[in-house]
């Protein structure tokens, strides 16, 4: 399989105009810089590093409901809803959310997974059939967690998740958890978990920034989220400086699971480049979710997303990753190769 365009190429998504052609093991064999006809764009697929795709079966509801009314357990809408709901119901709409993200260039979701050992069940019907790579990471039990990809937690002063985190140890998967959404109260006994990775921290103090940056902890952003339910915009450039990040799109309920629209929206509300949030919503997903190959390199799996450079909307775009970033949307994609 061959491909041409401009070819955003390594961990540093750097312009290459010319082909990238994968062999027949689906691997990427080479990237020849050459003058092309085409003007396309070939980038790495997304990876939406957070996501709570259960809640497609409530899309729009809760208007005006604060954060803590709309997805605290037990007894936040969204759950209320999910209890209220069938098992088909909720595939049916995970199912929907799932072709989306992968309609629009998502490879891969980590999904926080409500519901136990069933809610990763219900994750794996919905996504049968599918090239997405829907990732449970499971929340309830340490049994949901072994069923699953890893463990998701809802916050430090939810409950003690002590023995989830010595579980996720032994089992060798990962363990994430909601930090500093509303507030810095969390963000201690979060930290004190040490978690492979942080969801939010909107509001931290000078102090959890620094052992967050020992650590080298990475942070997924969920900006959209945190500005529908209220808390906040995130320190972005604060957080960029200190260690990983990559971005989310959070609830389904809330906002359509769209990278482009994250994308867009951190680019045009934050001090971040371009270059920094692509990363963000690709290789640095990847690396977080423990794809192989995030970025487009010899050797990697040929796993492409293909934007139409000539589309009314791309038509003359000078910066490549400015517009994908800043301008790209799901009706620009010609191509998303996910197993090629």
């Amino acid at each position: 399989m061959e491909r041409t365009g401009t070819i955003l190429c390594g961990g540093d998504l750097e312009p290459v105009e010319g082909r990238i052609v994968v062999d027949g093991e689906g691997r990427i064999e080479a990237i020849e810089e050459e003058s092309v006809d085409s003007s396309d764009i070939i980038l790495p697929p997304f990876v939406n590093a957070h996501t709570h795709i259960g809640d497609s079966i409530a899309k729009e509801a809760g208007g005006g409901l604060s954060l803590e009314e709309l997805v605290a357990p037990p007894d936040g809408l969204k759950h209320r809803l999910l209890r209220q709901a069938s098992r088909e119901e909720l595939v049916d709409a995970m199912e929907r959310s799932l072709r989306y993200m992968q309609n629009g260039g998502t490879a891969a979701c980590l999904d926080f997974r409500e519901g136990d050992v069933e809610g990763v069940r219900m994750l794996e019907d919905a996504a049968a059939g599918l090239e997405l790579a829907a990732l449970s990471f499971a929340r309830g039990s340490v049994a949901a967690m072994e069923a699953g990809d890893g463990f998701g937690a809802s916050g430090a002063n939810d409950g003690d998740f002590e023995s989830e985190r010595i579980a996720t140890r032994e089992a060798g998967k990962p363990f994430g958890i909601h930090a500093g959404e509303g507030d810095p109260s969390d963000l201690d006994g979060a930290l004190a978990l040490e978690p492979d990775f942080l969801v939010h921290v909107v509001h931290p103090e000078p102090d959890h920034l620094e052992r967050i940056a020992d650590a080298e902890i990475p942070v997924v952003l969920c900006p959209r989220s945190n500005l529908v339910t209220g808390v906040g915009f995130p320190p972005a450039a604060e957080l960029a400086e200190r260690t990983t990040l990559a971005l989310g799109t959070d609830n389904v309920m809330l906002n359509s699971p769209s990278m482009f629209r994250e994308m867009e929206f951190l680019a045009k509300c934050s001090d971040l480049r371009a270059e920094t949030i692509l990363r963000m919503a690709t290789v640095n997903g990847a690396d977080l979710a423990g794809l192989e190959g995030g970025a487009l390199e010899p050797g990697a799996p040929g796993r492409l997303l293909v934007l139409d450079g000539d589309s009314d909307n791309l038509t003359g775009a000078r910066d490549p990753v400015r517009a994908t970033v800043r301008r790209a949307g799901v009706d620009d994609v010609r191509e998303v190769v996910l197993e090629p």
